[in-house]
């Protein structure tokens, strides 16, 4: 403010101004605005200028006195990296964060688990190392001019007064740190961060056991089966509001859900949750519902105007082609014309070829300087003359020639490749070796040195050796010694490699020549000089060749160029094996006899000042040097002042084309000015490994024009045209220009990647060159090399506008007035985004311009684009500080976000933070891009941050199905007519009575008859876990062991006929012995689990719940669980006094029941079925004895089951078709069950099979679960269970008991598995039961095989079902879920219309049978909740047939098998539960496939589970592996469910093995995982809320 006080202002100018400091000073405006209107007010007040001042001074915003005197100010302190800065940059990033804070909305921090943040990597700090994403040494950010921490810290300093100015910006720190925390409350910013560390809650809570150390999941566990989301409140909470649909006001849907009796006592929920309401969209008291709303709230916001072009389907019909917007920026300008460069002058006395010319200096110079080596310790300088170089490369020429090979078979001839690897510290070896290669007339294949067996990129390297056939390498002594040796002290072989012979050429490992010998000096031809690597943008690498005629026009050129002349001193900075230190420090140096010092990579490390210093000392006149290398020296020269630069007369900036450099060369030139610089020294270039020097600014041009700037938008830049700009927008960009075309040179701008057509003047495109000085091919690939270096640019009316050849130089930009060269960006930095090119280096320097611009280690950030659904995506990988905690990351993050989406109007996919020094690097230290990118792709990176925003990025998915309007039966049965099909309904054959005991309606009746008439016949036979028989029950044993219970309920339990016993009983015979003693007694049996000893707290009140849901009148149980159940533990879980009788029946009494309840009623109960379904229902269904008798009939007929069979049974005998099995069947049919419980398999894996195979049992059930662990457990063990007896050859059928879609890819995996151990692959099936009927398919015995179709899943999303054949893009196996069994009918209904649907759409599965259940068990009588489910009608066709809904998905086929009957068989295909699909973007998706699609990316994902929450789809993965891996998954789960459902995740939840609730028949219950979620109690390693 004291220029204000200088000044002689009128008073209204002062007050003008004091308010405007006022507005500043309370964020009313930004500081940019304040400046304009303060200038716009003093500008009458200001002294004159005199004309053509300002034109001489460096276009910086650092040149006024003001910023350079803040610039003095800063850089004495020290506070602040000044790398990656440019006033102006920097300015509009600021500028754009500010903008965007008033939208304040609050982001959720991702919450991750403590053990992983410290895990983190805290290596120490180093100086300042290369940097960036770009493919060289590493690129630097937008660095230069001095502006911005003064205009950071004025933006920040707002809430202070201005007469506080001065101290406030010293003591920045807090204040600057509030300010940041009130502008990071912004759209992408966090809100109170409730995050850090999730507290690991006990695993009991879980259901997760521990058992010999390992964390395993029990299938049988009561912790699984917990029925919490039942419990749901009448007066629940309306649901949070759908923040994903296309509609203004969704109408409010009310989903009921099976209301089930509510104990009076108030039941602890899935642990020790807190009160939480579970109902779907209901809000939950935790942290992470609290999280998601805020995620919820962020999404609510207008996203960015998706694009006009939706991305077509091409399965949907309704998609329209939209027009392009007419209002996009478009070139204008007349079609560019080719600029031809200067005449190439003949120099002077040029030697005919380089060889000639070292042989000239060599022999009439030999003493002059030819390279000077520094290095990087106190070593004195290494200096090669040209005599050494000539009588060195002379000798190595011999050897390579005579001496490798015998004389009939040399290993290398003229013509053939030489590998050259040199470390970058040894120029002078290498130059020995390049020359060496030439004298002997061998092609040099310059290469890095493979520091291990895993270098990035150093695989597609040895592909190009072996492309190239390669088969010697020459290096270097020292480097010979540091390369990775085998045992054997042999060079180790590197993957991909061909084998080398390893040649050291240090003069005293070579003979001398004869000297009758001499090398054949012949003058520039068109072979091949040396092949120089490329490395493309997806990492492969490619050998571009250069002839030797180019090799010596190009150095001609430079030498015209540049102005060289003999013994003047060069100092190069850069890598002297490709590209302009090559062509400048290797070849063009020894054409004009310069004297070379080289300035290696270590040494700029340890000293950034070397280079300058070194130019000083010896006075050089031309410096070679990038970015990069400006930015350390203006870091590092702090007060050094003896520092002369007027030797020099150029300074050449090798990226020059890079747009930041300009804010490089400004800084540098505006700091060095005062040392004897001159403007006109520094000369930026332009280059490429095709194409070689493109362009180069003259050392003389400057003082006859002036340098070339142009202010380009960035929008425009993006869609391809150069539209002018003014400074003061936030997205422009500011560009230098490179010079004029080489001499001798054509150049011309085609549009790129499509046929080489001229562009407009005002138009992006490729610049291509014609000139003999330019790479000629791509070694080997001829198809490549036509169309880069064979090109024939072409007119807009198709006529080749030359008859010139021209090279593609991979670089992209304009050429302006006066012939001028502008470079936007490479070809290989190019990201097509939603239809607009960004330029991956600009996203990187914005990035880098973000406050606190320290925050990247060393500024090593890497961005790259993916392709994710049809679209490249943006993903930006940067290192981390070592010291940033995780608030600093989120935020940096955060404030990155708004920063590219503000500047370059597009989002961010993915940012990825990882430790310090981690990313792969390059041999200079830069980071390797493709394989950074590769890692990535591959969930190798191990981020210890990330941040996915697909919600605000992907704007191309499919649009939403729209919900038709109800159509009539009328025309829906006119449509089917219309189309052909037929309807969906089949049945299985009729149920006959033809058995003895089918004359009988009750069990009970059964068991005495068979008790009667074959009472040794042995019913039951139970296997322990050593595989030996346990216990066995006879027809007789069993009836008598039946009576004692119906007598121990008469007598001590007091109980009358209709009351409900609870059975709490391990699976085996106690517990068929009580079922039939209620059967006897007449009361009503329910079988529970009982609870688990190691997890009492969690599993013992599921059994009190169910205990008090079924009214039970009394528990009867074993001795061992009735002291289990007096147990402290028990008691204080459920008190003890809450529990109704208990009576053991390990004690009972000694005489039998005097009387036996006879049934009189067939509609009567027999028993109650209580599960818990995968959607947390817990339902008890009342079955009839009519029902179970018709149910055992149908399941006898369809498995052909008599007295003289055997089956094996590995199920848990609790609830649905397990305990039909287990318990029923065989007192009906007569068979022997041979039983095996599930839990034995946990200690003995191979019971099952094993028993299977001594009983020689030709029918077995299981679960998957069982089949799981078989697979798992004994995959490699097949041979020794061979050696053992095991024998499976007999096994006719495998039935997989499920209530749900079968695992087609588990019973596959099983079937060719045990394959050598005689399982037929047919024998494996599956059966499918649900809550109304509890078997409504098995395969059986007799019949056709079970099919297979293959669907397509875009189409069964809307509920339609198209066969596509095997193999097919979106295909998804479906299973036939068994052969339907007789006395069943089913018809495939509409679940909304309740109408019947054809074949060829998905819909609800009906049945109509005998053996269906009569309805739901309720407490209250609320038997209208679901009665619907029991007694549903058609609304039109049969409406007088009552059917009862499974709430399962499925279809109808007709195959051409014949079942027994001679008829063509009806398929059905269960696809998934209605209750737990879930209905997004107005399609239908079922869990499974999704959580099929996610278990596929990565090895280390185990076991998946999706659902859905407020409409946002949350993703819980387990991951088997390192903590460090877990942020790796994040992104592969985003990718994979875009890319194959089109779906965009909310919420990743990673978590530990085991965590993921799995019920006793191996199902997940996704709703108690939800229900866990959100009350916080998962314990999760990491929760990412994607954006």
């Amino acid at each position: 403010m004291a220029d204000r006080d200088t000044l002689p202002l009128p008073i209204e100018i002062r007050a003008r101004l004091a308010e405007l400091e006022l507005e500043l000073s309370e964020g009313d405006i930004t500081q940019k605005g304040y400046e304009k209107k303060r200038a716009k007010l003093i500008q009458a007040y200001l002294p004159r200028v005199p004309v053509g001042a300002e034109s001489r001074i460096p276009v910086t915003p650092s040149s006024s006195s003001s910023s350079s005197s803040r610039y003095q100010r800063r850089r004495s302190t020290g506070s602040r990296d000044e790398r990656y800065r440019s006033d102006v940059h920097s300015e509009a990033v600021q500028a754009a964060l500010e903008r965007q804070c008033e939208r304040k909305m609050a982001v959720p921090m991702p919450s991750k688990r403590r053990s992983l943040v410290v895990q983190t990597s805290m290596e120490a700090y180093t100086p300042p190392d290369s940097s960036s994403g770009s493919e060289g040494e590493g690129s630097l950010g937008r660095t230069g001019g001095a502006g911005v921490e003064a205009w950071i810290s004025q933006a920040l300093r707002g809430s202070s007064s201005s007469t506080t100015s001065s101290s406030s910006s010293h003591s920045n720190g807090s204040a600057n740190a509030a300010r940041l925390a009130e502008n990071n409350a912004h759209t992408y910013n966090i809100g109170p961060i409730a995050h850090l560390s999730l507290k690991r809650r006990g695993l009991r809570e879980m259901g997760v056991s521990l058992e010999n150390g390992n964390l395993g999941r029990r299938s049988y566990d009561y912790q699984s089966d917990r029925p919490w989301s039942s419990l749901d409140s009448e007066d629940s909470h309306p649901p949070p509001p759908d923040i994903t649909s296309y509609t203004s006001d969704p109408p409010a849907v009310t989903v009921d859900r099976p209301q089930v009796a509510m104990p009076t006592k108030a039941l602890p929920k899935y642990g020790n949750a807190e009160l939480m309401e579970t109902g779907d969209g209901v809000p939950v008291s935790s942290r992470v519902s609290a999280k998601i709303q805020q995620l919820v709230n962020t999404l609510k916001r207008p996203k960015r105007r998706p694009l006009r072009e939706f991305f077509v389907d091409d399965f949907e019909e309704l998609l329209e082609v939209q027009q392009p917007d007419p209002s996009l920026p478009r070139p204008e300008g007349a079609e560019s014309t080719i600029t031809q460069g200067e005449e190439l002058c003949r120099l002077k006395n040029c030697p005919a070829s380089m060889e000639a010319a070292l042989q000239r200096w060599g022999a009439i110079a030999p003493k002059a300087p030819c390279l000077t080596v520094t290095h990087a310790n106190t070593k004195q300088p290494y200096t090669l003359t040209y005599g050494k170089l000539w009588s060195r490369s002379m000798k190595l020429a011999y050897y390579i020639l005579h001496k490798l090979g015998t004389k009939q078979e040399p290993i290398v001839r003229p013509g053939d490749r030489v590998a050259l690897v040199y470390p970058n510290n040894d120029p002078a070896a290498f130059m020995v070796a390049f020359y060496g290669c030439l004298l002997a007339e061998v092609v040099p294949v310059p290469i890095e040195v493979p520091l291990t067996k895993k270098d990035a990129g150093s695989q597609q390297i040895g592909f190009l050796l072996g492309s190239c056939g390669v088969a010697v390498a020459l290096t270097s002594d020292a480097c010979h010694r540091g390369l990775p040796k085998s045992l054997s002290g042999d060079i180790m072989q590197f993957k991909g490699w061909p084998k080398l012979l390893w040649v050291v050429t240090e003069s005293k490992h070579l003979c001398k020549p004869p000297r009758e010998w001499y090398p054949l000096i012949k003058d520039a031809n068109n072979d091949t000089a040396y092949i120089e690597y490329k490395t493309c943008k997806d990492g492969s690498v490619l050998g571009v060749t250069v002839t030797r005629m180019a090799m010596l026009t190009h150095c001609q050129t430079l030498t015209h160029t540049c102005g060289y002349k003999e013994a003047e001193t060069l100092v190069n900075v850069l890598d002297f094996k490709k590209d302009v230190g090559l062509w400048h420090g290797i070849l063009t140096s020894v054409l004009n006899m310069l004297h070379v010092v080289s300035v290696p990579y270590a040494l700029m490390k340890v000293n950034p000042l070397s280079w300058i210093q070194k130019v000083c000392h010896y006075k050089a006149k031309v410096v070679c040097v990038k970015s990069r290398d400006l930015h350390w020296a203006l870091v590092a020269h702090r007060d050094q002042t003896d520092l002369n630069l007027s030797s020099l007369r150029m300074l050449l900036v090798a990226d020059g084309a890079n747009p930041w450099s300009i804010s490089s060369c400004d800084a540098f030139l505006n700091v060095f000015q005062s040392m004897g610089l001159r403007s006109e020294v520094i000369c930026p270039c332009a280059s490429s490994p095709e194409a070689l020097t493109v362009a180069l600014r003259r050392p003389n041009e400057s003082s006859s024009k002036p340098m070339g700037r142009g202010v380009l938008s960035m929008t425009g830049l993006s869609h391809g045209v150069i539209r002018v700009d003014t400074g003061e927008k936030l997205s422009v960009l500011t560009l230098q220009d490179v010079g004029s075309p080489m001499p001798g040179a054509l150049v011309c701008v085609v549009k790129p990647e499509t046929i080489p057509q001229l562009c407009k003047t005002d138009e992006i495109g490729e610049i291509c060159v014609s000139s003999i000085a330019t790479g000629t091919s791509y070694y080997g690939l001829t198809g490549m090399t036509k169309n880069t270096f064979e090109v024939c640019p072409m007119s807009s009316n198709g006529g080749l506008v030359s008859e010139c050849v021209f090279v593609r130089s991979g670089l992209l930009g304009f050429v302006g007035p006066g012939g001028a060269i502008f470079v936007t960006g490479k070809m290989d930095g190019m990201m097509l985004v939603a239809g607009r090119r960004h330029n991956a280096d600009d996203i990187v320097a914005t990035a880098l311009a973000v406050e606190p611009m320290k925050f990247v280690y060393r500024g090593r950030i890497a961005v790259f684009s993916i392709t994710v659904l049809h679209d490249e995506r943006i993903v930006v990988v940067a290192e981390q500080r070592p010291d940033s905690t995780e608030e600093e990351s989120f935020q940096w993050m955060s404030r990155v976000l708004q920063a590219i989406d503000g500047i370059h109007q597009v989002g961010v996919y993915c940012l990825a933070l990882v430790p310090s020094n981690t990313l792969p690097k390059t041999p200079l230290g830069g980071i390797h891009l493709s394989e950074t990118k590769q890692l990535f792709q591959e969930g190798a990176l191990h981020p210890c941050n990330v941040l996915m925003c697909p919600h605000s990025c992907v704007t191309n998915l499919p649009k939403p199905r729209q919900k038709q309007p109800e159509v009539g039966p009328a025309s829906v049965m006119v449509g089917n007519l219309v189309a052909g099909k037929r309807m969906a309904q089949a049945c299985g054959r009729d149920l006959s009575q033809g058995e003895d005991n089918d004359q009988f309606l009750f069990l009970s009746e059964v068991l005495q008859w068979r008790a009667q008439t074959t009472p040794d016949h042995i019913l039951y036979t139970l296997i322990n876990s050593r595989g030996t028989v346990g216990s066995s029950l006879t027809c007789l044993q069993l009836h008598k062991r039946a009576e004692k219970i119906a007598a121990l309920l008469f007598e001590r339990g007091q109980l009358r006929d209709g009351d409900h016993v609870a059975l709490v009983y391990p699976p085996g015979i106690d517990l068929i012995a009580a079922f039939y003693g209620c059967l006897y007694a007449g009361c009503i049996p329910i079988t529970v689990r009982p609870p688990h000893p190691q997890n009492i707290s969690t599993t013992l009140p599921t059994v009190k719940m169910i205990v008090e849901v079924s009214r039970s009148a009394c528990v009867m149980t074993t001795q061992a669980i009735c002291k289990l159940l007096r147990s402290k533990e028990a008691s204080a879980a459920v008190d003890l006094r809450s529990w109704p009788p208990v009576l053991d029946t390990d004690d009972l009494p000694k005489r039998r029941s005097p009387l036996l309840y006879k049934p009189s009623d067939p509609e009567s109960l027999t028993y109650l079925d209580f599960s818990v379904s995968t959607t947390g229902m817990l339902a008890g269904v009342k079955m009839s004895h009519s029902a179970t008798s018709a149910l055992c009939r149908s399941i006898k007929l369809q498995c052909e089951l008599y007295p003289s069979r055997e089956v094996a049974v590995c199920l848990d005998p609790y609830c649905g078709l397990g305990f039909v099995v287990w318990c029923l069947c065989s007192v009906y049919a007569g068979h022997q069950s041979v039983l095996i419980p599930p839990a034995e398999l946990e200690v003995n894996p191979a019971l099952w099979l094993l028993s299977v195979s001594q009983f020689k049992v030709r029918d077995t059930f299981c679960s998957y679960s069982v089949m799981e662990l078989c697979t798992k457990t004994l995959g490699t063990l097949t041979d020794s269970l061979k050696a053992r007896g095991l024998d499976l050859s007999r096994v006719r059928t495998c039935v997989v008991v499920a209530e749900e879609r079968p695992r087609i890819s588990l019973t596959q995996s099983f079937s060719k598995l045990f394959k050598d151990v005689g399982l037929h692959p047919r024998a494996v099936s599956t059966a499918f039961g649900c809550r109304i009927n509890l078997a409504v398919c098995l395969q059986g015995t007799s019949g056709p095989d079970p099919t297979t179709v293959y669907v397509d899943m875009r189409a069964l999303r809307h509920d339609r079902v198209r066969l596509v054949e095997r193999g097919s893009p979106h295909s998804l196996p479906l299973m036939e879920s068994g052969k339907i069994l007789p006395g069943v009918r089913i018809i495939i209904a509409n679940p909304e219309t309740k109408g019947p649907i054809g074949d060829s759409h998905l819909g609800e599965i009906w049945v109509h049978s005998s053996q269906n259940a009569s309805g739901y068990f309720s407490v209250f009588g609320e038997e209208n909740v679901r009665s619907d489910h029991f007694s549903a009608r058609l609304s039109f066709g049969d409406t007088q047939t009552i059917w009862a809904r499974t709430g399962y998905l499925g279809f109808l086929r007709r195959t051409e098998l014949t079942d027994a009957s001679g008829e063509r068989h009806d398929a059905l295909y269960v696809v998934g539960a209605l209750d737990e699909a879930m209905e997004l973007r107005g399609m239908r998706y079922h869990p499974i496939d999704i959580e099929t699609s996610i278990i596929r990316t990565h090895k280390s994902i185990t076991e998946c589970a999706v659902f859905t929450w407020t409409k946002l789809l949350v993703v819980v993965v387990e991951l088997d592996g390192s903590e460090q891996e877990a942020l790796d998954l994040v992104p592969m789960v985003t990718n994979v469910v875009l890319e194959e459902h089109y779906l965009i995740v909310g919420v990743v939840v990673i978590v530990d093995t085991g965590v993921i609730p799995i019920n006793s028949r191996g199902e997940k219950q996704r709703m108690h995982l939800r229900d866990g979620f959100l009350a916080d109690q998962l314990d999760p390693i990491y929760v990412a809320y994607n954006m």
